[in-house]
């Protein structure tokens, strides 16, 4: 199995107006096959504290043990060398065929409850940049590496200009 880049996205929503197009969005992107979703995760706090929760992944169970591996086997492979890519391995395929389908208990999910405020949510999201791998495969073919990655969005380049004028 061929992985793409994966993405992790934490979004908070002081006033959420959740009508369900980002998950629309989301399923639209993940249809037309730009990218996967590999775990996703809402949680509203209404008024008066109560908690809801959404969660959801395109993967199967097999591919789910599959990104357990993989990303096991390079949190290894950073931590102890080919010894411990292997051990990571193995324990990331356990995990999550261990909890499968990304499962919070209801304890993990009133922890992250905890840091939300009365009447907002939150959205934890990983993708997996489908599009990506044929890029990916070519500039790895002609010898190149991806040396940095980031998004360009407009309250990043106001930040940048605010750090920039305090700097000149």
């Amino acid at each position: 199995m061929q992985f793409g880049p994966l993405q992790l996205f934490v979004i908070g929503f002081t006033d959420p107006q959740l009508d369900g197009s980002i998950l629309s969005a989301l399923r639209d992107a993940s249809d037309s096959g730009l990218i996967r979703i590999v775990d996703f995760l809402g949680v509203y706090k209404d008024e008066a504290g109560n908690v809801l929760a959404a969660e959801g992944s395109d993967l199967t169970e097999d591919e789910a043990i599959s990104y357990g591996a993989w990303v096991g086997a390079l949190i290894g492979l950073g931590a102890g060398g080919e010894a411990g890519a292997e051990m990571g391995a193995i324990v990331g395929g356990i995990s999550a065929a261990d909890e499968y389908e990304y499962g919070l208990d209801e304890e993990a999910i009133a922890g992250i409850a905890d840091d939300i405020p009365a009447g907002g949510a939150g959205l934890m999201l990983v993708i997996e940049h489908r599009w990506m791998i044929p890029v990916r495969d070519a500039m790895r073919a002609q010898g190149g590496i991806l040396i940095a990655q980031d998004f360009l969005n407009p309250e990043s380049l106001i930040a940048f200009g605010a750090e920039v004028e305090l700097e000149g």
